[in-house]
């Protein structure tokens, strides 16, 4: 009976040191550790916190194009996801698109904003309108632009009408001569776009009120 006793009594004065060690050593070394980890991942995961820092300028504006609700058939059953279109601009020659998909609509519009700040393209402006006509085909989408006078406008449906406003242009004529989707018919406006030439604007009038004098 003394024997089983010992280990016994011996058991909770050997446990007891290692325990308070743990509890003594805690707020120093393991939780700081590991606060400082969550701390990182919550400024990175936590809603609206690392997305606001991150935001865009404030000269750049961001519209939405389309949101549409995906479903993915998998062994499992379904699997919904939110696809989302956006397109951003500074309405000074400057925009980009953004296509991602996410488990929610936030998530999907965070991801494509994300997307597009990688792809900004230039465009050339001549007078508040393009420099030139342009025939654009990208898969089924067609879309036609021509240059328009001052005062005229954008003439120009759906998409299509969302990304030139954000671009700067004020005037111009477009058609959609193909598909009705919005987000291939986008993909081909910014096709479009991408493709303008710069032209050297000539001051013709100045020069022959120069030669008169």
């Amino acid at each position: 009976m003394e024997e089983e006793k010992k280990p016994q009594e011996n058991t909770p004065n050997e446990i007891a040191p290692v325990a308070e060690a743990n509890v003594g050593g805690a707020p120093f070394n393991p939780r700081g550790g590991n606060d400082r980890k969550r701390n990182f991942k919550g400024g990175r995961r936590g809603p609206g916190r690392g997305r606001g820092g991150e935001g865009l300028p404030e000269e750049f504006e961001q519209k939405m194009i389309d949101i549409a609700r995906v479903t993915r058939v998998m062994a499992g059953g379904k699997r919904m996801r939110f696809r989302a279109c956006v397109a951003i601009g500074n309405k000074k020659g400057r925009v980009a698109i953004g296509l991602a998909k996410g488990a929610d609509v936030t998530g999907a519009v965070t991801k494509a904003v994300n997307k597009a700040k990688k792809n900004f393209i230039d465009i050339p402006i001549v007078n508040e309108t393009i420099p030139h006509e342009i025939y654009q085909k990208l898969g089924a989408a067609k879309i036609l632009f021509k240059p328009a006078k001052k005062g005229r406008g954008i003439i120009a449906g759906g998409a299509v009408r969302v990304v030139l406003e954000l671009t700067g242009i004020k005037n111009v004529t477009s058609k959609i001569l193909g598909t009705g989707n919005k987000v291939n018919n986008v993909k081909c406006t910014i096709e479009a776009l991408r493709n303008l030439k710069r032209v050297e604007v000539k001051k013709i009038k100045e020069e022959k009120i120069v030669n008169n004098q």
